[in-house]
């Protein structure tokens, strides 16, 4: 995996008014590029900030996905200065990592092994089936791999977080990345008041509509929202299976790594190979025993949960900034039939998986 951050898409900087860099740093000097990081990183974190405001005001909605959604607005809106790309990039990525690596904070590996054999078997399935199944039929569309494996990890795991990892990992376009994430937001929310409905349709104990939502529902927030609207105890389990899933993002990445070392191998010798384990993936499980081993105290696990929560939601705003109407417009249905596709067949895989268990 190259460590080179990529920039935002060439549309991005063709749709921008002359105006807008005007007096601008030069963005082919270093004093420019720094002065494009540092403007971009703090437009992020004031959206971050404006969004994790709006979280307080009203719990139920997640400042990451404020961040996103307000993210779009902004990029629709207001032409963004082309010149502050470095540091939208840099929080899109190098902060992105960060977050994703202290979100092993809030899982322990005594949670996960008191689940059972038997649900840490259907998660497992989950993150296994839901993968291959999405990767078969976004080929039966005619989609890229890089499009098909960025829907697939962002449905079967853990959002717009897994997503991003992924794209960290396999390198995919621009496009491709935003598509994934604009993807993950619009149907996972649809599945937070869809899970509920149907749980009861279905007849399902709290216990079973929990894991249900833990094991179908795209982010962890959307699966909070679901398991406090089925009530009971239905939110601890949906929860610990939602972080279950979460854990498998570890040995996802370290696949996809492993495949993109292997595929490497035949290009040019100066060509830079990607390490087998990416670092974020280390920081991820080295946090995870962090917080299994108990010597961290509440306090100190607090402030990392603020400082996680900081860190994906200027990440989330970032990206939010290149979701675009005619990007979306122009990448056609196809994505959005394997996200419908992907929806359901997870939901699906997870509910078998619930009445066989639980």
């Amino acid at each position: 995996m190259s460590s080179e951050v990529r920039n935002l898409p060439e549309s991005t900087a063709d749709r921008l008014p002359e105006a807008a860099t005007t007096g601008a740093p030069s963005a082919g000097s270093a004093r420019g590029r720094w002065a494009g990081v540092t403007a971009g990183v703090a437009l992020c974190v004031v959206g971050a900030a404006v969004a994790m405001g709006i979280g307080r005001l009203v719990p139920a909605v997640n400042p990451m996905l404020i961040a996103i959604v307000a993210g779009a607005l902004v990029s629709n809106l207001v032409a963004v200065p082309g010149w502050i790309k470095p540091g939208l990039d840099f929080s899109a990525k190098r902060l992105l990592r960060v977050g994703v690596a202290l979100l092993g904070l809030q899982l322990m590996f005594s949670d996960v092994v008191g689940l059972g054999w038997g649900v840490i078997a259907v998660v497992v399935a989950i993150v296994a089936l839901g993968i291959a199944g999405t990767l078969y039929l976004g080929k039966l569309l005619g989609l890229s791999w890089t499009q098909r494996v960025l829907i697939a990890c962002g449905f079967s795991i853990c959002g717009a977080a897994a997503v991003a990892a992924t794209d960290g990992v396999v390198g995919a376009k621009e496009e491709e990345l935003l598509t994934a994430v604009a993807l993950v937001v619009v149907f996972g929310t649809l599945m937070i008041p869809a899970i509920p409905l149907l749980s009861g349709a279905f007849g399902l104990t709290d216990s079973q509509a929990g894991m249900w939502a833990g094991g179908s529902i795209h982010e962890v927030a959307q699966v909070v929202a679901a398991g406090g609207m089925i009530g009971g105890g239905a939110l601890a389990v949906a929860t610990v299976v939602k972080l279950a899933r979460v854990l498998m993002l570890a040995p996802v990445m370290a696949y996809l790594g492993a495949r993109q070392r292997r595929a490497a191998q035949g290009a040019a010798e100066e060509r830079t190979q990607p390490p087998l384990v990416p670092l974020f993936v280390i920081g991820f499980l080295a946090c995870v025993a962090l917080r299994s081993s108990g010597l961290l105290p509440q306090a100190a696990l607090d402030l990392a949960r603020l400082a996680q929560t900081a860190l994906l939601t200027t990440a989330m705003f970032a990206l939010g900034l290149g979701v675009r109407v005619g990007l979306l417009r122009a990448v056609g249905p196809r994505p959005f039939v394997l996200a419908a596709a992907s929806t359901v067949w997870v939901a699906g895989i997870a509910l078998v998986g619930t009445v066989l268990v639980a």
